[in-house]
């Protein structure tokens, strides 16, 4: 009788890649999770009880074959478990290292709600791609047939790059325009290196180029193209551009020097780790070095804002939160990475003003939690006569990102947006009100995952591809 390959979470316990210690890691801006070797990647997805209704699936917003590729995984057949991996996901290690997996696939886990711990299911995709990439598995797109119609994509987020992808495989011709030097979008200059590497984006942007996407980068639309130059060259246009414009804070000295976007810290820090000179870094502007910093916010951009400023040699690092911990927005993972590396949280806790020019200081109001709002949610409500002062140098504003008023921006009639700012897409397709004229990802969805600006690049290029081959099927009558 053959030996069962799966099913050992009774006999084997849970496993994560080794960590590095929060010594070592705060002194450089590299990935802190070490690689899984051969033999503990096959041990862990081994752990898979093959389910009959693979929650980790349905909870995966790519409804990634989970269970398939870990069961390739345990017996031995990578190459297989990452044919399997692509089909479903254009960047499944990226995902495998950014993706909050714990809110997910992994929190969803069978064997997790029977207390055996959940299949580490993240670091096995990493695993299983970084290893395709070793082996030479990983190559440039060769479409099949060549097709005439062109498609502009305006954004090089993970939304962009997912339809670029799925268009170039069926041969469209692909242009994206950019508004940075470098394809990406958060991906290169909002997630810091000890999440994601940058070579590991960067060889993605390289591998798109070689299967013959054609990049514009440091393309201001609006400014240096006009959207409705961009439609004209194209047969059919997506709007991926993301949304950038930070959420302000209120009150007394709000506007002092020293108070910044979160997006222009993450940004500079991660240009510094190309090796590009950064003015604001150099002049001390977006630098916490030797600073007392406080970050304003409770999201996965408020950790990371956190998490850089330790490894930029502040003084102290703390990062204030109106909620508490429990109903914090974050992933827990990421405060608890935090903290081993030195910050400290301050719950329950809202600026009320700010004292100093440049900033100095930040008069904190404490907070309690008072009855649900429409939400759920219950409501941080001010406690008076609880005010204190936390000194500060520099203040990190993290308080989420809205979209930019888009029709405004470029001059464009007929775009209809939502109450919001959002772009209006009809769910599914992409399309919006223009004809021919898409939008996917944080722009319509608002601040999400980058695993849902993936879904929605794919889904949106699916929606072209039959589009068109309609049309050619219709011509051929």
């Amino acid at each position: 009788m053959a030996k069962q390959p799966m099913l050992k979470f009774v006999q084997v316990e849970r496993d994560m890649p080794t960590k590095r210690t929060a010594e070592d890691r705060k002194q450089d801006f590299n990935e802190i999770y070490a690689e899984f070797a051969a033999a503990k990647a096959d041990e862990q997805a081994s752990r898979c009880s093959q389910c009959g209704v693979p929650y980790c699936q349905n909870h995966c917003p790519l409804h990634n074959n989970i269970p398939d590729w870990l069961r390739m995984t345990a017996t031995g057949r990578l190459e297989e478990a990452y044919a399997i991996s692509q089909a479903t996901n254009t960047f499944p290690e990226i995902c495998g290292r950014i993706c909050p997996q714990d809110r997910l696939c992994e929190g969803n886990c069978v064997i997790e709600q029977s207390g055996h711990g959940t299949v580490t299911i993240g670091a096995v995709e990493k695993y299983i791609t970084d290893t395709a990439w070793e082996n030479g598995w990983v190559q440039p797109i060769v479409p099949v047939e060549e097709r005439a119609e062109s498609i502009g994509i305006i954004g090089a987020g993970p939304g962009g790059l997912a339809a670029a992808d799925m268009l170039r495989r069926a041969g469209f011709q692909i242009t994206i325009y950019d508004r940075y030097d470098r394809a990406g979008g958060l991906l290169t200059y909002g997630i810091p290196g000890f999440k994601l590497e940058k070579d590991v984006v960067m060889r993605r942007n390289k591998l798109l180029e070689d299967s013959g996407v054609r990049f514009v980068m440091n393309c201001n639309v609006g400014v240096d193209l006009s959207f409705e130059e961009i439609r004209a060259q194209h047969d059919a246009t997506i709007i991926a551009t993301g949304v950038y414009k930070t959420r302000d804070l209120q009150g007394p000295g709000a506007g002092a020097a020293g108070i910044v976007r979160a997006i222009d810290y993450l940004t500079a820090s991660n240009k510094a780790s190309f090796g590009d000179e950064v003015a604001e870094l150099l002049d001390g502007t977006l630098n916490a070095e030797g600073k007392n910093v406080v970050v304003i916010g409770g999201g996965d951009t408020a950790m990371d804002c956190v998490r850089t400023a330790i490894r930029q040699g502040a003084k102290s690092v703390k990062c204030l939160y109106r909620r508490d911990r429990a109903n914090m927005p974050g992933s827990q993972r990421e405060v608890q990475n935090a903290e081993e590396e030195g910050a400290q949280f301050v719950w329950l806790a809202a600026p009320k003003a700010f004292a100093g020019e440049p900033v100095s200081s930040v008069k904190v109001q404490q907070m309690r939690l008072g009855a649900p709002d429409a939400s759920g949610r219950q409501s941080p409500e001010v406690i008076e006569g609880a005010d204190f002062d936390e000194p500060a140098e520099l203040v990190i504003k993290a308080l989420g990102f809205e979209p930019e008023d888009l029709p405004k921006l470029w001059g464009t009639d007929g775009l209809e947006v939502t109450r919001w700012g959002t772009v209006k897409a009809k769910f599914g397709t992409g399309q919006t009100s223009l004809d021919d004229v898409y939008a996917v990802g944080d722009i319509v969805r608002g601040a999400s995952l980058v695993v849902w600006a993936i879904r929605d690049g794919r889904d949106t290029a699916q929606a072209i591809i039959e589009k068109f081959n309609a049309k050619a099927a219709v011509a051929a009558e």
